[in-house]
């Protein structure tokens, strides 16, 4: 409430979310920076109509980020600044180095008392593939993608920053995402909208590898729900899982698309990816003391909201390419 508050990457799936949240729950101003890599400015397109300020920068740029914040006197700053996990394998050390540099630039900012609080948006792709299960934040942090280990080397950087100079400083390590504003274009795309979109043109969905793998998947308004609700709660230099425990296998989650698309067509088998994680699943029980049980959105809902979603979208691109 009445917080000045700065969205790093804020035109992305989450964070786009996110700051239609912080605008619902009273912030005097939000303010996005986003480069645009991923970010598009029409996920904004609500917020942006309800007075919140885009700024087009790149956060790996220390003093682009310092001007902005001093400019708008920011309190309270979230970090959902990432490149895609898929974009590691096209450009490793770049995807790596985003994760680590936009959070050493803020912690940097942080330390000289630029502003006040700092909510990092970790992965669940920073723990590799299941040691055990449910896996819980004691979890050890095996990553498995350049992306991944950007993101571990991150929750570290800001857990030995909080040690040293006292920040108010914290990681939230969302599990699997879905929901509208994920990108469904390109090498880039997300699993689900990615299926959704070649149902709508026609083409057969893929599975890679056996399809058994399984993903613990969680609707993007849900997450931002919590993320808020957690804010208030998590000490300096904690980390909790944003789970709501939808384990899925990504068989189960192409034949609930087909359901929800009424798709009888045949799905492609491809081989199996590099370093493609095969079990993931959250405990949720940490992140249960500190809010309680919470409403999860169904799966078969989540996914008829993105199906509509991602046909508004597509529908929009057409009539604008004549």
């Amino acid at each position: 409430m009445n917080s000045n508050i700065l969205i790093v990457g804020g035109a992305g799936f989450i964070g786009s979310h996110l700051a239609d949240q912080m605008l619902e729950e009273g912030a005097a101003q939000v303010v996005i920076v986003d480069s645009l890599f991923v970010g598009k400015k029409e996920n904004l397109d609500d917020a942006l109509s309800k007075g919140a300020v885009l700024h087009i920068d790149d956060a790996e740029n220390q003093d682009a980020l310092h001007y902005i914040m001093e400019f708008h006197d920011i309190d309270i700053v979230f970090n959902c600044a990432t490149k895609a996990l898929n974009y590691s394998f096209m450009n490793p050390a770049n995807a790596y180095l985003t994760n680590v540099l936009v959070l050493k630039n803020l912690l940097e900012l942080q330390r000289k008392k630029v502003f006040q609080t700092l909510c990092h948006f970790s992965s669940s792709e920073a723990y590799g593939s299941a040691q055990y299960e449910p896996m819980d934040e004691k979890h050890p942090l095996v990553p498995t993608t350049t992306y991944a280990a950007g993101k571990a080397s991150a929750d570290l950087m800001l857990q030995s920053y909080v040690k040293m100079f006292d920040l108010d400083a914290f990681i939230v390590r969302p599990f699997n995402n879905y929901g509208p504003r994920q990108n469904f274009e390109g090498a880039l795309a997300g699993l689900i909208p990615l299926t959704i979109k070649k149902i709508i043109e026609g083409q057969s969905p893929e599975i890679h590898g056996s399809g058994k793998q399984t993903r613990d998947f969680i609707y993007v308004e849900d997450t931002v729900d919590i993320v808020s609700e957690v804010f208030l709660k998590l000490a300096p230099g904690d980390c909790v899982n944003i789970t709501t425990d939808q384990q899925l296998s990504i068989e189960q989650v192409v034949e609930t698309i087909s359901d929800a698309m009424k798709f009888k067509g045949k799905v492609l088998r491809k081989s199996t990816r590099k370093a493609d994680v095969n079990s993931h699943r959250g405990s949720a029980s940490k992140l249960q003391t500190m809010v309680g049980q919470y409403p999860k959105t169904p799966f078969k809902e989540g996914i008829a909201k993105t199906v509509n979603w991602v046909k508004d979208r597509m529908t929009k691109a057409n009539n604008s390419h004549p």
